[in-house]
C-alpha cells in the first residue's frame, strides 16, 4: 500500500494511501453506504491492510457520496434476520469493533452526511470527528424496533447517560452543531473542507511518535474493555429475543414498502 493511488478490497470498500495516512471509503452510495456483512468484512480486512503497512501511520474512515457516511443497517439484510441470524450479527459487528479498537493506529472520520446507527456508532469507536454543518446523528434503531446495545455503550462513555437515554429512546437525528457543542464532532467545517481537514489532522495524529500513539490507544481500549463486552453479551440476549418476536422484520419491512411506493410516486408519467 506504499505507492499513492487507488484500488478495491472489493466493491464495498475503496483504499488508498496519501503521505502516511491511509483512506477508506464506505463504498455503497447506492444505499448511503448501509451496512450489510459483505462491507462489515472487507472492513475488518482493510483496517488488517492498515495495520500491517508499516509506512501508514493514521487512517480516515469516510463515505461514497456526498449524502452518507452510512444510514446504518441495510434492511434488504436486516428483515431476514431470525434469533440465530441476530446472534451472528452481534458477532459480526464485535469482529469489526474489536479491530477498531485494537488497531495501534488513530483514526480520524471524516463525516459527509448522515451517520446513523451503526454507522454512528462507527464514526463514535474513531478517535476524532470532522464533519460540516449538514451532518446529522443519532441512534434511530428504535424507530423500527431494533433493540440498541452496542450504541447505548458508546454514548454513555461519550456523552453520558442522560443524553444517552434521550437518543436512544426517542431515536431523534442530531444536527451537526449540537453534535459538536457536545464533543462528538470535533471540527466543523464547510463541506468541501471535510476531507482536507481529516487529511490534516490525520497527518499531524501520525506525526506523533509512533509506540506512545499505540500505548494510548491501547490503555483507552483496557479502560473501556469491561463495559465492551458486556454490552455484546447482552446484545446477543437481546437481540436473540428482539428479532425472536418479529418486530423489527415487520417493521423493516413496512419501511422499504414505504421507500418503493415513494419512488414510484416520483417517477414521471407518460
Amino acid at each position: 500500500m506504499a505507492a499513492q493511488g487507488d484500488f478495491y478490497v472489493s466493491n464495498a470498500i475503496l483504499i488508498r494511501s496519501a503521505d502516511g495516512v491511509g483512506i477508506i471509503t464506505l463504498n455503497r452510495p447506492e444505499v448511503l453506504n448501509a451496512w450489510d456483512k459483505p462491507m462489515r468484512d472487507q472492513l475488518v480486512s482493510a483496517l488488517d491492510t492498515m495495520e500491517a503497512d508499516s509506512e501508514i501511520r493514521a487512517v480516515i474512515l469516510t463515505g461514497a457520496g456526498d449524502r452518507a457516511f452510512g444510514a446504518g443497517q441495510d434492511f434488504a439484510e436486516g428483515k431476514t434476520f431470525d434469533s440465530d441470524r441476530a446472534e451472528d450479527w452481534v458477532k459480526e459487528w464485535e469482529r469489526l469493533y474489536d479491530r477498531m479498537r485494537s488497531l495501534s493506529k488513530p483514526i480520524v472520520a471524516a463525516l459527509n452526511g448522515l451517520a446513523a446507527g451503526s454507522a454512528f456508532q462507527v464514526a463514535l469507536l474513531c478517535d476524532l470527528r470532522v464533519g460540516h454543518p449538514g451532518v446529522r446523528m443519532g441512534q434511530p434503531e428504535i424507530n423500527t424496533g431494533i433493540a440498541s446495545t452496542t450504541g447505548p455503550w458508546m454514548m454513555r462513555e461519550l456523552i453520558g447517560l442522560a443524553r444517552t437515554i434521550d437518543l436512544t429512546l426517542t431515536g431523534r437525528m442530531m444536527e451537526a452543531e449540537e453534535c459538536h457543542r457536545i464533543g462528538l464532532i470535533n471540527r466543523l467545517v464547510p463541506p468541501d473542507q471535510v476531507m482536507e481537514e481529516a487529511l490534516q489532522l490525520a497527518q499531524h495524529l501520525a506525526s506523533k511518535p509512533p509506540i506512545a500513539m499505540r500505548l494510548n490507544r491501547q490503555r483507552f481500549r483496557e479502560m473501556t474493555e469491561p463495559g465492551f463486552r458486556d454490552c455484546l453479551a447482552a446484545g446477543v440476549r437481546i437481540q436473540r429475543e428482539s428479532y425472536g418476536s418479529g418486530e423489527p422484520t415487520r417493521l423493516m419491512e413496512t419501511f422499504l414498502a414505504q421507500r418503493a411506493a415513494r419512488k414510484g410516486t416520483s417517477r414521471p408519467h407518460n
